[in-house]
């Protein structure tokens, strides 16, 4: 059967009229337009579990998340930050939770985790209540914003059986965190920030001490593949255009972190080799265990023509020797440009 096609993914070859339109439709950031400079900041941190906030953090004033990064020098502060560089720790030890173990291998599946696959369960039988209009557009099914719409209602209600106590008080944050994970329904678009965001919410958890260090394996082999399968079915079943798209030049019109967290799981694979993802039967056969697999799957589902042409960052990772040079982390990070 013929896979199903996003309706923007038309193969573009690097430099053509297709992929320079589809590089101009890029989002910008608020201060791109006026400020050019370049941030040279290195970033450091380890593979580490966050801290639980201490007891002090308790009478903490906790409100809906806003956004406070509306400037290159706000961004800079932001990245010289130790939370910046507890979030990066946050997941690098999921990337080291996730190294050599299949989505099926055996992990901790705490009360916690078991919430979130619960969470995310609901929303995936909420796409069941709101199925796609019956219009013709380019992309963006308008039903994506009924479908919001009934998150954004139910998502109190979600996340409340995951905090007791002193916790509760931090539930109107958290709502944010949730509600920002799959996409924006003005646009009707989703991209590799609402990812962020959803392992934002993760972080979060893990500072609350509603996630152990224990559960490290189960967000990244069981709570994040659950969010994929999620996004995917939105994904296709609304067509959410791109957010802040790359185009040819980006890894992942959507995802970043299955690439990250995946190829760790091939690290020392005895069969699979980056160049396999050009064997069909590879994908086929591995695409339930391994992330790196799924997603190079779901690209050449909703993207036409061929790996070296729709996604050429992809392409030339296959020739890699090793997974470990697609995994392993540089010895220290890369300046960050504005």
């Amino acid at each position: 059967m013929e896979p199903t096609r996003a309706p923007w993914a038309t193969a573009a070859v690097p430099g053509s009229q297709t992929a320079r339109q589809t590089e101009s439709s890029t989002t910008h950031a608020p201060w791109s337009k006026s400020e050019t400079r370049r941030l040279d900041v290195v970033i450091r941190a380890s593979a580490r579990f966050p801290e639980p906030l201490p007891e002090s953090a308790e009478d903490l004033a906790w409100g809906a998340a806003r956004k406070e990064i509306l400037s290159l020098d706000a961004l800079e502060q932001f990245l010289k930050s130790e939370s910046m560089s507890s979030f990066l720790g946050f997941l690098l030890c999921l990337n080291q939770a996730a190294l050599g173990r299949s989505l099926t291998s055996s992990q901790r599946r705490s009360p916690a985790i078991e919430a979130l696959l619960e969470i995310l369960g609901s929303l995936q039988r909420l796409v069941d209540s709101h199925p796609p209009a019956e219009r013709s557009l380019r992309y963006g099914n308008p039903a994506f914003r009924d479908w919001m719409e009934g998150m954004r209602t139910a998502a109190p209600q979600l996340l409340e059986p995951l905090l007791s106590g002193a916790q509760a008080a931090a539930l109107p944050e958290l709502v944010s965190y949730l509600q920002d994970s799959f996409g924006n329904s003005t646009r009707i678009d989703y991209g590799t920030g609402h990812e962020t965001t959803f392992a934002g919410l993760l972080f979060c958890l893990a500072r609350l001490g509603v996630l152990e260090p224990g559960d490290a394996a189960g967000l990244v082999l069981a709570v994040f593949p659950a969010y994929l399968a999620l996004m995917r079915r939105l994904q296709t079943t609304y067509w959410l255009e791109p957010a802040g798209s790359h185009g040819v030049w980006g890894l992942d019109d959507y995802q970043i972190l299955p690439f990250l967290w995946g190829s760790a799981q091939l690290v020392d694979h005895g069969d699979i080799t980056p160049g396999s993802i050009h064997n069909p039967a590879v994908l086929q056969d591995g695409k339930e265990e391994y992330m790196y697999l799924s997603a190079v799957a779901f690209v050449k589902q909703v993207k036409k023509g061929h790996l070296a042409e729709t996604s050429p960052m992809l392409n030339d990772i296959s020739g890699l020797p090793s997974w470990t040079r697609a995994w392993h982390p540089p010895p220290h990070p890369r300046s960050t440009p504005a």
